[in-house]
């Protein structure tokens, strides 16, 4: 099996969030599952996220499909290639390059991690795919109201085998490793004014948040604001606008809150040593959103819930929809709903070492037995054979 590959690949650095994980998991997980994987050489994918609706974006995606397309017919016409698997974002698509290569014979294949989040239906550009790879079970509905073809499956995650141990020695106390966002902010917050000990680390946390608003803001020209306030409404409604006002004038939580529990942001071996040997790693699900009230936020699960159980960790995230069909929770994993409920686990889990010790092996033992790259990938090929 020769499979084509678009998964964020980068040229040089891009300032948008963090995406080169996704070239090594995917890659790597192909390869354990014994398939091949080809790519189009000179090509940033990830620049594409960085372009705006203008006609760089254009300039872009058509230098980079013509790329794309004349590797792939050069390498389908010598060995052949059997999938073209990518995970790109609506803009980065050229539903007529990706009609040349089904035209080929080739199916195509597309992964998206953020549906919940970025989406309330599925855009048009995603139509053209023969399968969708979906990751969060709370977006499983919109791709059957649009009619599409999917495959509910967890997110591809990849260690190396000599990081797939459950035997920690365990050097940190409760660790949240994610970048700051007001949401989380809120919901650390109340915790660690309650005694609860979190150390944190991500980008965000040392920035002096409280008047980022105002400041940028007051930059703005008055009519482009008029603008993106009428464009909002128009595409979202009056009550996501409605609460995105208010939020303006909710003031965030200063960094003296945190000042004491905040660490240096870990390296990429630091990043799986405190994750691996904390006595709880912390996951939050929910996320910044003007379509909920901010007091109730939604949910939506992760790729810490793939990646920490599989290098075995003892494992406490936020409860979503979809977390039971991946584990059985309260043996292999532990959630909570609220504040109060994390410190109460927090606190439970503190007070049993052989619970902590049994969830981190078995959860483990779960992850690399059902949801690996490589079982999605035996299922994708599975639907497109059939």
């Amino acid at each position: 099996m020769r499979i084509f590959l678009s998964c964020q690949q980068a040229l040089t650095r891009h300032n948008i969030p963090a995406y080169s994980f996704w070239e090594s998991y995917f890659k790597q997980g192909i390869r354990e599952a014994g398939y091949q994987w080809l790519e189009a050489k000179g090509v940033d994918w990830a620049e594409g996220l960085v372009h705006q609706e203008t006609e760089s974006l254009n300039q872009w995606r058509n230098r980079t499909w013509n790329q794309v397309i004349s590797s792939i017919k050069q390498l389908h016409k010598t060995k052949g290639i059997d999938l073209f698997l990518c995970y790109l974002f609506p803009k980065q698509i050229d539903t007529n390059a990706i009609q040349e290569i089904q035209s080929l014979g080739i199916p195509c294949v597309n992964f998206f991690c953020d549906n919940v989040r970025e989406f309330k239906r599925i855009p048009k550009k995603f139509y053209c795919f023969n399968l969708h790879w979906v990751p969060e079970y709370k977006a499983l509905k919109m791709y059957q109201q649009a009619g599409l073809r999917y495959i509910y499956a967890p997110m591809p995650v990849w260690i190396p085998p000599y990081q797939r141990t459950c035997e920690h020695q365990e050097n940190y106390g409760v660790s949240f490793i994610g970048s700051r966002d007001v949401q989380r902010e809120a919901l650390l917050a109340q915790v660690i004014k309650s005694d609860v000990v979190v150390d944190i680390r991500g980008t965000g946390w040392n920035n002096d948040l409280s008047t980022l608003s105002n400041s940028i803001s007051q930059h703005y020209d008055l009519w482009q604001i008029s603008v993106n306030q009428w464009e909002m409404i128009t595409s979202q409604g009056v009550l996501p606008w409605l609460r995105k006002m208010k939020t303006k004038f909710q003031p965030r939580i200063s960094d003296d809150v945190f000042s004491n529990f905040v660490k240096e942001q870990p390296s990429a071996t630091e990043y799986v040593t405190i994750i691996q040997k904390s006595m709880i790693c912390l996951g939050i699900n929910r996320y910044p959103s003007y379509h909920y009230p901010f007091f109730q936020p939604d949910t939506y699960s992760r790729m810490r819930d793939i990646e920490a159980p599989m290098m075995g960790a003892c494992y406490l995230t936020e409860w979503t929809e979809g977390l039971d069909h991946l584990y059985e929770l309260g043996e292999e994993i532990e959630t909570y709903h609220t504040a109060e409920e994390m410190m109460e686990k927090i606190s439970h889990l503190q007070a049993d070492p052989r619970k902590r010790k049994r969830m981190r092996c078995k959860v483990q033992e779960r992850v690399l037995e059902e949801h690996t790259v490589a079982k999605s990938l035996k299922k994708i090929i599975a639907i497109l054979n059939h």
